[in-house]
């Protein structure tokens, strides 16, 4: 047989050798990555259902769920002390309205004043962000008696009442820049400085009351739980 030949032949089945060790090769790496997808979804079921069972994240859970109790039923407790909204009261319940709350802010005005309508607008806004503090409105040609015993000479007047005690007020827009066009959150933030409201956290200028619906929508659905699995 020619050399050259049989040279030839040896080189062509080595070539074709490596192409189907190369082929074997490629074959085994796409079934064990098709093994390793199917296998994902199993494992992470898995996982889930380890975190499910984490004692840890059931306690912070039921921290959470209580510590949202404790939210509703303190903010009940103040609304039915007359909190989360901006209501009027008369002279004869005045006294007792600034000596049930802790704090108070209590708008003295008169219905045919230009800025007492403003200053209106601005605390019915903060009434429902604020439920900690009480606000109020009273008639000044109505309450004649606390007009005087309170020295108000003009209007609008905001009383701030702390513990019963007026510490503070706010006479006409002094405060806020003696200007018309003074924003709700510049009389959040005087309010704030003068210790009758609490600093809001990140929500502050959210929708206070769709935020305690959700709220409350968890509460009742932990309690729906608890009830089933009893």
């Amino acid at each position: 047989m020619d050399p050259d030949a049989v040279k030839s032949t040896l080189s062509n089945l080595a070539f074709g050798n490596v192409l189907a060790a190369a082929a074997r090769d490629y074959k085994k790496e796409v079934l064990a990555n098709e093994k390793a997808q199917s296998s994902n979804p199993v494992n992470e079921e898995v996982d889930l259902d380890e975190l499910m069972d984490d004692p840890e994240l059931e306690k912070l859970h039921a921290d959470r769920i209580a510590a949202l109790k404790r939210e509703v039923e303190k903010r009940e407790a103040f609304k039915r002390q007359g909190h989360g909204e901006y209501r009027e009261v008369s002279e004869g319940d005045f006294l007792g309205e600034v000596t049930r709350s802790e704090k108070v802010i209590c708008h003295f005005y008169h219905k045919e004043f230009y800025r007492c309508k403003i200053m209106d607008k601005h605390l019915k806004t903060l009434a429902p962000r604020h439920v900690d503090t009480k606000f109020i409105r009273v008639d000044a040609e109505n309450a004649p008696f606390f007009v005087t015993k309170l020295a108000i000479k003009t209007l609008p007047c905001v009383l701030l009442f702390s513990k019963g005690i007026a510490m503070d007020r706010l006479v006409g827009f002094q405060d806020l820049g003696t200007k018309d066009d003074f924003t709700t959150t510049k009389l959040e933030n005087v309010l704030i400085k003068k210790g009758m409201l609490s600093k809001k956290k990140k929500e502050e200028d959210d929708e206070d009351a769709e935020y305690q619906e959700s709220i409350r929508r968890s509460v009742r659905s932990s309690e729906n739980l608890d009830s089933d699995s009893d």
